[in-house]
């Protein structure tokens, strides 16, 4: 047993609604106490706004190498993922945890305290497996450990470059043959306090229908729709929409989640809605990429609960993810007002889709995590310091103090480091 912490939060986000002066008392890692409009008591003050820890529902953790890189000229989200190989192919287990523990550092800083993490770099280069067959996977699950965050590894099967042709390149190192061979891998992973295995099939062009039959995991995810010409590709061979594939093999269920979703039909829509599949939004990524404009909110009014994620890592920043799916409605539809700041609040600390059911929220007995966000620095100063500020003001770089699992991971005066750590790790991987 941990000797109790308490904060007093100056304002905090507690049962959708913010409140004043709440009194968190804190042991063996969840809250034991919340009261609101306590009187100073000597606990740790913490000035601003509160929120519960935030949720990164998808993470590719060695893209983060390509910020700033992959920018450059013109091109598709096909061309992008030429120079993401690259990046792919350069990699061991000791440079990817290296890699991961600096981008999940990141993370934390910005107040992510569950990172949901889309594992498919498993083998050697040359499609041999290491000694360790999933010494990749162990390394992100390490990298988690050291950066201060929880991970669910959502190692993921992939086996065909594209409907049936052969990995070709460094897609060798994402494929183990076949879904069985795959699951016996997944199985020997092994899980930790901090970490949590589930399973991803990284795509319907990636995974034939037969072999997706075969096995299901709980969470599992699924890249879905995020292009045209998958969709056109699918029609072609199975004369049905990637949603309607992934419901044909059994997994269009509440336990699953949906990344992207951005080009669906209104019956991909009605049936996602109807199975409660999670849909996981990803906005700075899908606009970086010209993916185009997912339908959120109709997905949401048809029963799917949204989460969000960082995907490529061209920000690591949920507040701005939050904000873009408003924003991106807005652009789509030229009418504002789409979505509440108390609805993509709850979206963005959304833990339940990576199997943490007991995060997101301060409330007694649930999982210790706060996120402190300035409201007096520049661009929160005078906002309302309320969930207004939150979702429509604040940036990653306005998180001034994390608590994840009771024990603090951040302080403000870490981010010059962690830069440096970030330039030095990343530097080195290209030169």
């Amino acid at each position: 047993m941990s000797e109790p912490t308490s904060y007093l939060l100056e304002r905090a986000w507690v049962d959708d609604v913010v409140q004043d002066d709440v009194l968190v008392e804190i042991e063996d890692g969840r809250f034991v106490r919340v009261e609101v409009g306590a009187p100073p008591d000597g606990s740790e003050s913490l000035a601003g706004l509160t929120i519960p820890g935030l949720a990164n529902c998808h993470s590719h953790a060695f893209h983060r190498a390509l910020r700033g890189r992959t920018q450059r000229g013109r091109g598709t989200f096909w061309t992008w993922r030429d120079q993401m190989y690259d990046v792919a192919a350069r990699l061991d287990p000791d440079g990817y945890r290296e890699l991961a523990t600096v981008t999940f550092r990141e993370m934390v800083a910005a107040g992510i305290t569950t990172v949901g993490e889309f594992h498919y770099l498993h083998h050697q280069p040359d499609g041999t497996p290491y000694d360790d067959p999933n010494a990749m996977g162990h390394a992100l699950i390490e990298a988690a450990k050291e950066a201060g965050l929880r991970i669910t590894l959502l190692d993921t099967c992939y086996l065909s470059s594209g409907f049936g042709e052969p990995p070709q390149g460094v897609q060798v190192r994402y494929d183990d043959g076949d879904v069985d061979a795959w699951v016996d891998r997944v199985h020997a992973i092994g899980s930790a306090d901090h970490a949590r295995i589930g399973g991803a099939y990284h795509s319907v062009r990636a995974v034939p229908l037969e072999q997706m039959k075969r096995h299901t995991a709980a969470p599992l995810h699924i890249h879905l729709s995020e292009q045209r010409a998958e969709n056109e590709q699918c029609q072609a061979v199975y004369g049905m929409t990637p949603t309607q594939v992934f419901a044909e093999a059994g997994h269009l269920t509440e336990t699953s989640t949906l990344v992207h979703a951005t080009h669906l039909t209104d019956e991909d829509r009605r049936l996602i809605g109807e199975a409660r599949t999670f849909t996981c939004f990803c906005p700075t990524t899908e606009r970086d990429l010209g993916d185009g404009i997912g339908p959120s909110r109709a997905l949401r009014d048809a029963g799917s609960p949204l989460s969000l994620g960082s995907d490529s890592h061209a920000v690591i920043d949920l507040f701005e993810e939050m904000r873009a799916v408003e924003l991106d409605e807005r652009l789509a539809t030229q009418e504002r007002g789409h979505w509440t700041a108390a609805e993509l609040l709850e979206a963005a600390t959304r833990h339940d889709s990576l199997g943490w059911d007991d995060a997101g929220r301060i409330a007694v007995g649930a999982r210790a995590d706060l996120v402190t966000v300035a409201t007096d620095h520049v661009r929160t100063a005078g906002t309302g310091a309320d969930e207004q500020t939150a979702v429509f003001a604040a940036v990653a770089e306005d998180v001034t103090h994390v608590v994840a699992d009771g024990r603090v991971v951040f302080r403000e005066g870490d981010r010059a480091q962690l830069g440096r750590d970030l330039d030095d790790v990343i530097g080195r991987l290209w030169r």
